[in-house]
């Protein structure tokens, strides 16, 4: 049920991608306390983007979980921060992210939804 999208104007290597996004599914799972297979993780890169006036690497991100918490939404935050600056070399100045607490019974999966 976590959603993570991730996008960028940095290109990211074909070969990279794969372990960016298994990376960032289990932190994303680690730090909302949901198992890895619900965890969905999306990556978009060569985006058209400015921030601040520049076009400097930058990401933007969503993500939406059942039950985010304020706390949860900070550690990720932290987190995927570094994460990016890690990877990507995108400082932590440089990435918004969009947290959302999404109720169970408008979030949908395997025919139903949660709620």
């Amino acid at each position: 049920m976590p959603y993570l999208k991730l996008n960028t104007n940095l290109s990211v290597d074909n070969a990279k991608s794969p372990q960016l996004l298994s990376q960032l599914s289990q932190l994303v799972a680690a730090e909302t306390g949901k198992p890895e297979r619900y965890v969905l993780v999306e990556l978009n890169t060569d985006k058209w983007m400015v921030f601040a006036g520049s076009n400097a690497p930058l990401a933007y991100l969503e993500c939406k979980s059942i039950g985010l918490s304020a706390r949860q939404a900070k550690s990720l935050s932290a987190a995927l921060s570094r994460q990016l600056e890690t990877d990507l070399a995108i400082p932590a100045d440089r990435i918004y992210i969009e947290f959302s607490n999404c109720p169970a019974e408008f979030w949908g999966w395997n025919g139903s939804t949660f709620g």
